[in-house]
Formats: structure tokens, C-alpha cells, sequence
């Protein structure tokens, strides 16, 4: 039911951006899959990876809940809950980090089908509304795309594009290196409990300054990782060391982190 109401929050924002004109319902909405079948698409992966890799490594998982959001956002995202004890560092960092990187495997060739079908002019400084910031990811395709880098330029997305925008910027969210989240399984899976804390606690005081300076949001997000708490608990076997894979793949995550992560998520422009 909860995947249901997404898709229909996420179908209405779709619509609300692909739409100039309105002719009718059915054709508002239809315009607006453009939008919503890419980003539940990547939610739906991403949430996947982590289920499908707990299920193999026999834990008692639920399936993804999906979380609709009102405009202009459409979701807040989606979890699911692992009621089983992690075994050991190498199930924790397979879970934490094969969700991401399956949402981005998807979010990656999106983002570039979207640049095609999008727009570019010379930049005015006359434009009024609001902008979507820039991550690495975005201005290496932005140049295969364009030939130039999007600050050169003003860049009208299409939804598609905007879709993947959200996908991996929700990647990044997920992959903060703090607490429980997928980032904070991956440094205690790497670094160890007391490595994690400390890493914790330094990326909740960049926080403090990038949500002073940068984005509010980012106030709102380090709040809400002290609320869910900055200390990871333990595997059962916290003892047992990464093998080279689990090393390889947690390094994967760190870097895709380092490549989707938006410094200015959203800017308005006057």
C-alpha cells in the first residue's frame, strides 16, 4: 500500500514538473511517469540490493517500506528493518553497501538518458526559482553530455534527469559515513567500532558549519542521526576480519559517496 501512495506522490510531483500546459488528467498524469518510474525505479533497486543480500546471508528481513512525501519531493525514500543479529563485518558492509551501489548502477545511465533529453543555454543571471546543486557525478556527464561543465551553463532538466538528481542524492544521504546509516555500516565494517565513532562524530561537526553556510537541510539531517543515534552496535562476531572483497566493496561505496555527494543540495535563485 505505502508503494502504491509513493508511486502516486511521485507521479503527481512528475507531473507538476513535466507539465507547462494542462489538457487533461489522464494526459497530466501520464506525463508525469517520466518522473516517478525512473526515481521509484532506483528507490525500488536500491532497497532490493540491500534485501536480496540479507536474504542470501539468512537474516530475517522485511521487504522495503517506501515513505510518500508531498510536493516537491514526491518520497522521502524507502528502508526495510533486519530483525536478525548481523553475523559478522562482512554481512554488515554486503548489506550496508550493495544498496547503494545497485541504486547508482541505475541512477548513473538515468541521469545520462535525462541530460539527453534536457536543455542548455548560456547562463543569464536572470533566472528566478530554484536549482538543483552539482555532484561530481553530475558534472563528468554534464561534460560528455555538453561538452562543458553545468556552472558554464544553465541547465534545464528534464524529468527523467531530475529523477536520477533525486536518486543519487538520496544514495549520498544514505551513504553520510555517520551512525546507522548505509555509510555508517560501511566504516565500521572498515575501520572498526571505536574508527566509526570518531568518524561519526567528525562528519556530524562538518555538518554543523555546511548547515550554517550551505543548506539548512543539512541542520536537520545531523539532528536526526543524534536522535537515531551516532554509536553502531556490534555484529555478533565483531572479531572476524574483512576478506579483500569486503574491503574492495566497502572502498566502492566510500568512493561512490565521494562522487554523489552535493555540497548545495538546492539553492533558490532571485
Amino acid at each position: 500500500m505505502l508503494f502504491v501512495v509513493t508511486a502516486f506522490t511521485t507521479t503527481l510531483v512528475g507531473a507538476l514538473y513535466a507539465n507547462d500546459t494542462f489538457d487533461s488528467w489522464i494526459l497530466f498524469f501520464l506525463r508525469g511517469w517520466v518522473f516517478s518510474v525512473p526515481l521509484m525505479s532506483v528507490l525500488v533497486v536500491h532497497e532490493m540490493g540491500h534485501y536480496l543480500t540479507a536474504r542470501r546471508r539468512l537474516l530475517d528481513v522485511t521487504p522495503p517500506y517506501f515513505i510518500p512525501a508531498i510536493p516537491p519531493l514526491g518520497t522521502f525514500g524507502a528502508f526495510i528493518k533486519i530483525r536478525s543479529p548481523i553475523p559478522d563485518k562482512k554481512v554488515l558492509i554486503e548489506v550496508g553497501a550493495w544498496g547503494p551501489i545497485a541504486g547508482a548502477i541505475v541512477a548513473i545511465p538515468l541521469l545520462m538518458v535525462g541530460l539527453f533529453l534536457s536543455e542548455i543555454r548560456p547562463a543569464t543571471g536572470t533566472s528566478e526559482g530554484f536549482a538543483l546543486g552539482s555532484s561530481i557525478i553530475l558534472e563528468l556527464l554534464c561534460l560528455i553530455r555538453f561538452g562543458q561543465f553545468s556552472f558554464n551553463a544553465e541547465i534545464l532538466l528534464h524529468p527523467t534527469a531530475m529523477a536520477a538528481w533525486f536518486g543519487l542524492f538520496v544514495t549520498a544521504m544514505n551513504l553520510l559515513p555517520i551512525g546507522q546509516l548505509d555509510g555508517g555500516h560501511v566504516i565500521y565494517a572498515l575501520f572498526g567500532r571505536s574508527r566509526a565513532w570518531l568518524i561519526s562524530l567528525v562528519v556530524l561537526g562538518c555538518l554543523i558549519p555546511l548547515g550554517i553556510f550551505l543548506w539548512p537541510g543539512w541542520l536537520v539531517f545531523g539532528l536526526l542521526s543524534v536522535i537515531l543515534g551516532l554509536k553502531h552496535p556490534p555484529p555478533l562476531n565483531p572479531d572476524v576480519p574483512l576478506d579483500r572483497g569486503g574491503r574492495v566493496l566497502g572502498w566502492a561505496a566510500i568512493l561512490l559517496f565521494i562522487l554523489s555527494f552535493i555540497p548545495v543540495p538546492i539553492s533558490t535563485i532571485e
